[in-house]
């Protein structure tokens, strides 16, 4: 496995790409969950469908980046760190996929018509979640 990963990040580096893959593509599902709070927060606000199309289309965004965020720091973990277990690991191992699940339950909540209380809790679950990855990816890389 570690043989193919390596010709992964050999053939990046030969076209001139060395850095890692996961904080290329992080930003994308965190910023995302970010703004479903968000527009989910101002669509309670102001009563406004709009709003709360926004934060819906924000969480399928996220839902859909999430796999190769996570394939892409599995990578990562392999290749730099030579898949080396470590607590802040395993936590985020552990929170990906709750955050995955968090998405799809709120994806699906939405589009089963729940009460926008219900869809916020689970964006609020997210973003804990997202803010609780974040908080050990930095832990991982500044320790």
């Amino acid at each position: 496995m570690n043989s193919l990963v390596d010709g992964i990040y050999s053939f990046l580096a030969m076209v001139g790409f060395t850095h890692p893959l996961h904080p290329m593509l992080v930003h994308v599902p965190m910023g995302m969950i970010i703004g479903m709070v968000l527009f989910a927060l101002l669509a309670l606000k102001w009563q406004d469908k709009h709003f709360a199309e926004a934060a819906h289309y924000c969480s399928i965004v996220a839902l859909v980046f999430i796999g190769p965020v996570i394939i892409a720091g599995f990578l990562d973990w392999l290749h730099l760190l030579q898949g080396e277990w470590s607590t802040p690991i395993v936590v985020k191992m552990i929170l990906g996929v709750v955050l995955t699940v968090l998405l799809a339950l709120a994806v699906r909540t939405k589009i089963r018509g729940g009460t926008p209380g219900r869809v916020l809790l689970f964006y609020l679950l997210c973003l804990a979640c997202a803010g609780g990855l974040g908080y050990m990816g930095g832990e991982l890389v500044y320790g």
